[in-house]
């Protein structure tokens, strides 16, 4: 049910994403009408949370069912008593899906008013409480203890302090001020503790701020499906070429058993040191994760490897996941997004010197997959079509096999996460 209005853009990238969903093959089989409506929804759905939260287990240090009971006590706990399934994903048997609920259209306004930015807004959206950096405006005579509406400010045009905002906002629930407006605005060094403790969000999803932390890993549902369609086995060497922040990474090496190799590079100090520390509270010992460049990482004078360390010789990898930078236009939810066309198609050439290093370090019959977080043709279909047509030798494959796909089908049938991430399995034939 859409509640929100659909995902605000510039004109020119509706214009530009109309013209990729409803094109002629499009039109010629769905009808003008059909195909226009069909892309209107979509936009719908990106300013909407997904029906489900998504969680992972880590299946390397407990059962599914052993954190599945967990996790029933702790949900017990935080919606008092109210009873919250829990669904184990058919296929994908370490993945666990806790329905969202909502939209509650029975909320009650408040007088006092809360504004928060839009990411902010967005994290709200999915379960999290509002901390105090997020909060952009609050009424004149706000205090601790109070009952306050929250609001997101979608367009970024509330300024910080403001005791009232009339411009677009989008009413996300009802919670209860940490803090007084005093403390929050007093120019003093920036809070970072809890703002507004969500109480009545319009849409209740779990909170999992250090909720099982050994046990759990927040993950959306395509995230989790990238790393099964890589189908990683014990033994194997396998590169992850832009990990951070390790979500996948870790999933690898619970996948393997933790036996084998997986490295993991991201050109960024403090998001190495992230997949790091996430390795070792999951307590996963193949992983090596390097502060490297991913286009760089191919040893291009052939010598003896050094140690194992970034850049690597030509085909010394089982499996590549590319996960690859991107727009990131299928994160939902996602009310707004201010980026220019040009900022848009900024992504595509680095998404290919990426994909020439992966294929040079690709073993022969090995398996590249390719992924992103987005729904534009251009970094998914294009890029893969690209990449056939530049490396002979690379195969593709089917992407999910069978009652995998119908079963992924049949649960997000309100979804777009299908759409929202592009996966692509491809096998260099040597």
């Amino acid at each position: 049910m859409s509640i929100f209005p659909k995902i605000s853009l510039r004109p020119e990238v509706e214009n530009y994403l109309k013209e990729s969903f409803v094109n002629k093959e499009i039109v010629t089989a769905l009808g003008k009408q059909e195909s226009e409506r069909k892309f209107e929804t979509l936009l719908k759905h990106l300013s909407h949370p997904p029906s489900f939260t998504t969680v992972r287990v880590n299946t390397h240090l407990a059962s599914v069912q052993h954190v599945k009971n967990l996790l029933l006590d702790e949900l017990q706990k935080q919606f008092n008593g109210l009873s919250v399934p829990i669904l184990q994903h058919p296929d994908l048997q370490d993945v666990l899906l806790i329905p969202v609920i909502g939209p509650r259209k029975n909320i009650k306004k408040q007088q006092c008013e809360a504004i928060v930015g839009a990411q902010c807004g967005n994290a709200v959206l999915r379960g999290a409480h509002v901390y105090a950096p997020g909060i952009v405006s609050a009424s004149k005579f706000m205090k601790a203890g109070d009952v306050i509406s929250v609001y997101s400010d979608i367009k970024g045009k509330c300024k910080k302090g403001a005791r009232e905002f009339d411009g677009t906002k989008v009413f996300l629930g009802n919670g209860i001020s940490e803090l007084s407006r005093k403390e929050i605005f007093n120019g003093l060094p920036e809070l970072k503790g809890m703002g507004i403790r969500m109480t009545e969000p319009v849409y209740l999803s779990p909170s999992f701020d250090n909720v099982l932390p050994r046990y759990l890993f927040l993950q959306n549902l395509p995230s989790a499906l990238v790393t099964h369609v890589l189908n990683p086995q014990p033994g194997e060497k396998i590169l992850d070429l832009c990990a951070a922040p390790g979500g996948k990474t870790t999933h690898i090496a619970a996948l393997m058993h933790d036996q084998g190799e997986v490295i993991a590079l991201d050109k960024i100090f403090s998001k190495v040191e992230k997949i790091k520390q996430n390795a070792l509270l999951l307590g996963l010992n193949s992983i090596r994760a390097f502060c490297f460049d991913g286009t760089k990482a191919v040893k291009l004078d052939m010598v003896e490897d050094t140690e194992g360390e970034p850049p690597f010789l030509p085909e010394s990898f089982d499996r590549i996941l590319l996960d690859a930078p991107c727009s990131g236009m299928g994160q939902r939810p996602n009310m707004a997004c201010t980026w220019s066309l040009k900022e848009l198609a900024s992504y595509q050439p680095l998404q290919r010197k990426l994909f020439t290093a992966a294929v040079q370090l690709l073993k022969p019959e090995g398996v590249l997959v390719y992924s992103t977080c987005t729904i534009t043709l251009a970094e998914n279909e294009e890029q893969v079509a690209w990449a056939l047509t530049k490396f002979p030798c690379l195969q593709l494959q089917p992407q999910m096999k069978g009652r995998l796909q119908n079963s992924l089908g049949n649960i997000h049938t309100q979804n777009i996460y299908l759409k929202e991430m592009g996966s692509f399995p491809l096998t260099s034939m040597g």
